[in-house]
């Protein structure tokens, strides 16, 4: 099991610090190359640049009053959840589908119903001990 994680391209966690202006400020980004590609799909769908996205992703942030403390863990964090939709195949990676039609509202609730499922599920296993 652990080859398929070994023998990956060693590029993957190799950092990378790119440089970009959000309002005006210039800011610096490091991310392992990994993550900057899959940013790049993403940007990519809805025909934006990386910078763009980034950009987006701070402002809407902002505006759900996130705490966005860590910055870069957020991305890491959107670009896990976008792979984890799509391999749960509530999205795909097709890249001629833009993300802004995704219906994220139920998306979202399809979400929330199902981990309500799995945490009802894993506290009735917790409470019939084998």
């Amino acid at each position: 099991m652990c080859q398929l994680f070994i023998g990956a391209n060693q590029d993957c966690w190799k950092n990378i610090t790119r440089s970009l202006r959000i309002d005006g400020v210039t800011t610096s980004i490091r991310l392992e190359h990994f993550f900057w590609r899959i940013l790049e799909e993403i940007a990519f769908r809805d025909d934006l640049s990386v910078g763009q996205l980034i950009t987006r992703l701070y402002h809407e942030s902002l505006d759900a009053d996130h705490d966005i403390g860590n910055f870069t863990s957020f991305l890491r964090v959107c670009c896990g959840r976008y792979l984890s939709l799509a391999a749960d195949g509530e999205i795909t990676r097709d890249a001629l589908d833009p993300l802004v039609e995704v219906n994220a509202e139920k998306l979202l609730e399809r979400e929330k119903t199902a981990a309500e499922k799995r945490k009802a599920r894993f506290a009735k296993s917790d409470s019939n001990p084998h």
